[in-house]
C-alpha cells in the first residue's frame, strides 16, 4: 500500500520533483498539494505524512507551525527547507539537495518513529516546551500561557501533551518536580 502524502509547498517545481521521486520509488504517493495553509483541507485529507515548507507561515507563526499542524492531523510533519536549519520541532527535515533515496529514507524513519510510541517518548524538550513547562509548574492556566506567548489554547494543549509524552509525567505536581530537578525553575517561584 502506498503511503499518502500531503504537501504544503508554495513551489510547483518542488512539489513536482517530490511527485516524480514518489512515482519512481513507488512507496509514497503525493495525494494533495496545497500552496498555503488550509486547516479544513489538512483535517479532511487524513494523510499518512505531511511535508511543509515553513515559509508558508508568516515569520511570527513559523515557530508554532508544527504544533498547529499537529492539532489538525496525527500524521508526522516533515519540514522542507532549502537548508537544514531552523526547523526545530518537526519530525525530520528534507532539503533541496537531498537525494531521492535520502528523501524516502527520512520519510520512512519519520513514519516508523511516529507509529512507535516507545521511540517518540523520552525526547529532548524544545525551548518552547520548556517555557510552557515553567508556566505549568508556576500554576498558570492554559489561557494565561496562551496569552503570554501569543499562542492559541490548542497549541498550548499540544505542547502540554508533548511535554507529558516526552517526560512520562501526567500530573502538574509531577511536572513541577521535574522542572525543579532540571533547574528550569527556582523553588521560590512555585505557588
Amino acid at each position: 500500500m502506498r503511503r499518502k502524502v500531503l504537501a504544503i509547498l508554495p513551489s510547483a517545481i518542488v512539489s513536482r520533483g517530490l511527485e516524480q521521486i514518489f512515482r519512481e520509488t513507488g512507496e509514497f504517493v503525493l495525494s494533495w498539494v496545497l500552496t498555503e495553509l488550509s486547516d479544513a483541507r489538512i483535517r479532511s485529507a487524513a494523510p499518512d505524512i505531511i511535508i511543509v515548507d515553513p515559509l508558508v507561515a508568516d515569520s511570527a507563526s513559523r515557530e508554532g507551525l508544527r504544533a498547529h499542524i499537529g492539532t489538525l492531523s496525527d500524521a508526522p510533519v516533515i519540514a522542507f527547507k532549502l537548508m537544514n536549519d531552523g526547523a526545530e520541532g518537526f519530525d525530520t527535515v528534507i532539503g533541496l539537495s537531498d537525494s531521492p533515496a535520502t528523501v524516502v529514507k527520512k520519510l520512512r524513519t519519520a513514519l516508523d518513529g511516529h507509529s512507535d510510541p516507545a521511540r517518540r517518548e523520552g525526547g529532548e524538550l524544545s525551548a518552547r516546551e520548556k517555557e510552557i513547562l515553567v508556566c505549568v509548574a508556576k500554576g498558570m492556566l492554559n489561557k494565561e500561557i496562551a496569552d503570554k506567548y501569543c499562542l492559541s489554547i490548542h497549541t498550548v494543549i499540544t505542547h502540554r501533551k508533548n511535554i507529558s509524552r516526552k517526560t512520562g509525567i501526567k500530573t502538574v505536581a509531577g511536572l513541577t518536580v521535574y522542572a525543579l530537578l532540571n533547574n528550569l525553575i527556582d523553588i521560590n517561584s512555585v505557588e
